[in-house]
């Protein structure tokens, strides 16, 4: 009896030493990161090769969107390279998939020269059409402080940046390094006033 209450203290002792000498070398746990420093950036590519006479209004309306959102940034592809937004000039009225779009999916804006001709403002229209893609609906009618109420603001309307409202959904979509769950719906919003 006394060898068995021996071995039961040996044992009791070898395991608070193994459990003292296991933490006193264990790595302490990681700090915890700010949400701003731990927020990954979803990149979305664009390709506006085809987009002829549209350049400056492009390069406007991505840095519109990449000014405003903090977790999602459009970059122009690479000659040659699959992009996520393929943007191409046309005729007609303006229109583009409704996404997200998310990385290595695909969607088309179509920048037609309809609206210019009837005299909207073609950064407007490109910061626009991006927003769709990024899966905004239309707001129309609306305000020219909503980027997405597109032609229904007027001619007059120069506004090219996504309001408050617009932002933050933008950035729901591509909340914590993805775009959203729910895949682009492949609808084509059409901007015809």
């Amino acid at each position: 009896m006394l060898d068995s209450i021996w071995l039961k203290a040996a044992g009791i002792a070898a395991a608070v030493t193994l459990t003292t000498v296991t933490a006193a070398n264990a790595t302490p746990a990681p700090t915890p990161r700010t949400a701003e420093s731990t927020a990954a950036v979803v990149t979305i590519r664009y390709d506006d090769s085809r987009a002829g006479g549209w350049e400056a209004a492009i390069a406007a309306g991505v840095a519109s969107w990449n000014s405003n959102v903090d977790n999602v940034k459009l970059v122009e592809a690479a000659p040659g390279t699959r992009a996520e937004i393929q943007i191409v000039a046309t005729s007609g009225w303006p229109q583009a998939t409704l996404g997200p779009v998310r990385p290595g999916g695909q969607v088309r804006v179509e920048l037609g020269s309809q609206a210019v001709t009837q005299g909207h403002d073609k950064t407007r229209i490109a910061a626009h059409e991006i927003g769709h893609s990024l899966g905004l609906p239309d707001t129309k009618p609306g305000p020219c402080s909503q980027l997405m109420s597109g032609s229904s603001a007027g001619t007059s309307c120069r506004n090219a940046v996504p309001n408050a409202t617009e932002q933050s959904r933008v950035e729901s979509f591509y909340a914590n390094g993805f775009a959203s769950r729910v895949p682009a719906d492949g609808r084509v919003l059409v901007d015809a006033s």
